[in-house]
This record gives C-alpha cells, structure tokens and sequence, in this order.
C-alpha cells in the first residue's frame, strides 16, 4: 500500500483524510487519518497485510525526476519504478564471500570487489539482450538502463564471522558492506559508461554532471526466495528463520527436512550433534532451550523469531543507507505480537525513512 508523508501528518495531527478516486480525482469520502491508520494496522496484524510503500520517501531518491513521480514497485517493493519500467536484478552470496582462516574468519573483500564488477556487468548486458514484451517496456527499460545488484547470505557470513545478528558489530559491518558494494557498483558503472556511453536519459537524471553511469540505479536488495535455496543459503539479509524446519511444496510436492548446515557443522565440532538434539530443535526450530550448547554460540544462532523487531528493522536502515534502490526485508514476529507493536514498527520504519516494509506474525491468516 502507498502512503505519503501527507498521511503520517494527519494520522500525527488526528486530521481528516479526504479518499480521492484516482480515475476521476474526485474526492469520494472523508475519514479520520488515525482510523484509517488503525485498520491498515490490524489488518496487518490479522492477515500480515498490506505492507507499507513510503512515496515521498521513494521519490525523494528518484534518479530521473523530470520523467515522472514513482507510485509503485515491483511484487516485493525492492525496486521503484516508473511507468513501463522493469526489474533486473541478481545477487551476491556473501556466504561465499568468507575467507577461513586457521583461527577466525574475514570477508575477502578483492573476491566480492571482482564478482560486483561481473555482476554489474551482466546486469547491463541483460538489459542489451533481453526481450521485452510491450514497446513502452523496451522505451524506458533502454533510456534508464536501472539494475540492481543486491545480495544473500547475510545470516550465515555474520554465523562464519562469528557475529551475532542481534548486535551493533552486525549493523556495522551491515554499512561498510554495502558501501563498499555501491561504490564498486558505480565504479563498473562508469567504466561502462565510458565503453558504451551513458544511460540516455543522464542529462535529465540526478546524477548529470556528477556521475556519469552507464544504469541510473546499481543496486536492490531482493528478497531472493527462490535463489537462495538454490544457492544453499539464507535469504536476502534475513537472519535465519528456523535451525531445522520443513520445506515443502517443490520437487513435485514434496517435503525435505532442511538442517542448516553451518549450525550441524558447529554442532559436530563441539562434540554436541546427535539425534537427541536434533529432535529438540526440530520441535522448536531454535537452540534457545538446548542447555549444552554455550551461550555465545546460542547467541550466533538465534533465529527470525528471537531477534527483537528493532534489530530486524536496523538492519534494513543499515543496508539501505547504501542501496539506491529499495531493500525488501520482513519482521517475523511471533503469535502474542500486539496491534500496538505493528503500528509501532510501521511508524518507526517511516520515522527511520525506510522506503518499504512489511510484518509477519506467526499464526495470521
């Protein structure tokens, strides 16, 4: 659901909220703002619908203003777009962007610096190639050449790197990350740029005179539902959802038992893994009731549900301070979650100028 700042005041100030067809424009009735921010809030909490989409949040990194306003994005809010406009993304899995050493672990950052260049590469030669259905679609596509490079598994190099999702050192990291992910994005782009020439439409865009970019956008942070389980890792910059769970309805229907493999491969190093213990976290899907295992590893292994949502809604913060795009991200909350605390997220995510947001509550419809 789009919302404007216009709104979040007169929610703020108990004003009147004037519903406007969009067709005609004609105004069709008047509400109060705050009952109309109540029942979006425990609509939420019923159902985990809608999401929030900020628009003046998201315009206000619009590359290419003078082409039109953004009112709305793709399926899972990652990427703005304008009309007619596609989504072209790919991601970087950070997992394997861990270098092992024989006593810690690093981020071996020439290895992600040499993929980012790839990828950003790849991206805008999908642009070139692609078959795009409608001549509108193929128009814009080509004059804005919009990619976005984003990345998965975050959860699983903070486990390698021994840093717990829920701590400062993570959102840290989280920044300089993706810092260094934007400005190695850029960088390719402007070599690009220079190879191929610029985006057609860089006179009329933000970055004229600043940046000469080959893509008015390099980077998106995907939900990567799909891709990372094909790439045996954990979604997005989600924290992991459960230690041993369940996934059904592929492969024909049928039904694996996934293990994550990182928490069994810490588990047999200290002597600990064995089917007792495996049955206990199946049942829970967490270590937080394991009285053998320590608790700093428990701490590294905390799962979706255990993290508080601030640390949830930090992380998104953290990495879209440095993605010109948007950075699609969930809080899964559990059972007892109030409406209360949902409509307290969701007006922290605007606060914290996130562009989109979007809650689950364990048990909703």
């Amino acid at each position: 659901m789009g919302i404007t700042t216009d709104f979040m005041e007169s929610v703020k100030n108990n004003k009147v909220w004037k519903l406007t067809n969009p067709r005609t424009m004609k105004i069709e009735k008047r509400v109060k703002a705050v009952a109309l921010w109540e029942l979006i809030i425990q609509e939420a909490w019923k159902t985990g619908d809608p999401g929030l989409m900020f628009l003046d949040t998201i315009n206000k990194a619009n590359p290419t203003p003078d082409l039109g306003k953004i009112e709305s994005t793709n399926p899972c809010g990652e990427v703005a777009l304008l009309d007619y406009e596609s989504c072209n993304l790919g991601s970087i899995n950070l997992s394997n962007m861990v270098v092992q050493n024989e006593n810690s672990a690093e981020i071996d950052w020439d290895k992600l610096a040499s993929t980012i260049a790839t990828a950003i590469r790849f991206l805008d030669n999908v642009i070139s190639l692609n078959y795009y259905f409608l001549p509108q679609i193929t128009s814009i596509t080509l004059k804005n050449r919009k990619i976005g490079l984003g990345v998965m598994g975050w959860a699983e190099m903070l486990i390698k790197l021994g840093i717990p999702y829920a701590s400062i050192e993570a959102l840290d990291l989280g920044k300089k990350l993706m810092l260094f992910i934007k400005e190695k994005s850029y960088h390719t782009s402007k070599k690009l740029a220079v190879e191929k020439g610029m985006f057609p439409e860089w006179t009329n865009s933000r970055h004229y005179n600043g940046n000469p970019l080959r893509n008015a956008t390099c980077n998106s942070i995907a939900p990567t539902g799909t891709i990372s389980v094909i790439a045996d890792t954990s979604y997005s910059i989600e924290p992991l959802f459960a230690l041993i769970y369940k996934r059904s309805g592929i492969l024909g229907n049928k039904t694996q038992l996934e293990v994550n493999k990182l928490f069994k491969k810490k588990m047999k190093s200290l002597k600990l893994w064995n089917a007792a213990l495996k049955k206990v976290i199946y049942e829970t899907g967490t270590a937080k009731n394991c009285d053998t295992i320590p608790k700093q590893i428990k701490k590294i292994f905390e799962t979706s549900m255990e993290i508080p949502w601030k640390y949830h809604l930090l992380h998104q913060k953290a990495f879209q301070e440095y993605t010109d795009n948007a950075v699609s991200k969930t809080i899964n909350l559990s059972e007892n979650t109030t409406s209360e605390e949902i409509g307290e997220i969701y007006w922290t995510a605007w606060e914290s100028q996130l562009k989109a947001y979007n809650i689950n509550r364990y048990g909703s419809e």
